[in-house]
């Protein structure tokens, strides 16, 4: 009878360390997240300054994201941002941030690439 009790202990701990690492794991990619949308947050910001332009609402939205291969060959996942400016006032323009990991891969405003990073 003693063995049933401590069997159902090692489950019950065997989900509490399971749980805790998804957990974990979740919470890990909700932090590589926030950091690339920081990253592309300044990235908006120098490249509007850079091109004389206002940037808008004062963040970028994440527009999906896609795996790809790199150089090496290796798969890297690529997330891509968008952003509102204005160069007048009162038009609204649409730019765009493609990021590996919070290295940039892709900058444009109004679909003419301003800069490319290698």
């Amino acid at each position: 009878m003693p063995w049933g009790k401590l069997r159902t202990m090692t489950d019950d701990l065997l989900l509490l360390v399971a749980m805790a690492g998804v957990l974990a794991g979740t919470y890990k990619i909700w932090q590589l997240s926030l950091d690339a949308r920081e990253a592309a947050n300044r990235i908006a910001k120098d490249t509007c300054s850079r091109a004389v332009v206002q940037f808008l609402d004062g963040t970028v939205a994440f527009a999906g994201f896609r795996v790809a291969r790199d150089a090496a060959g290796r798969r890297r996942l690529l997330r891509t941002y968008t952003f509102d400016y204005t160069s007048d006032g009162f038009e609204r323009s649409q730019g765009f941030i493609v990021l590996a990991g919070l290295r940039l891969e892709a900058v444009g405003l109004a679909g003419s690439p301003v800069g490319h990073s290698p």
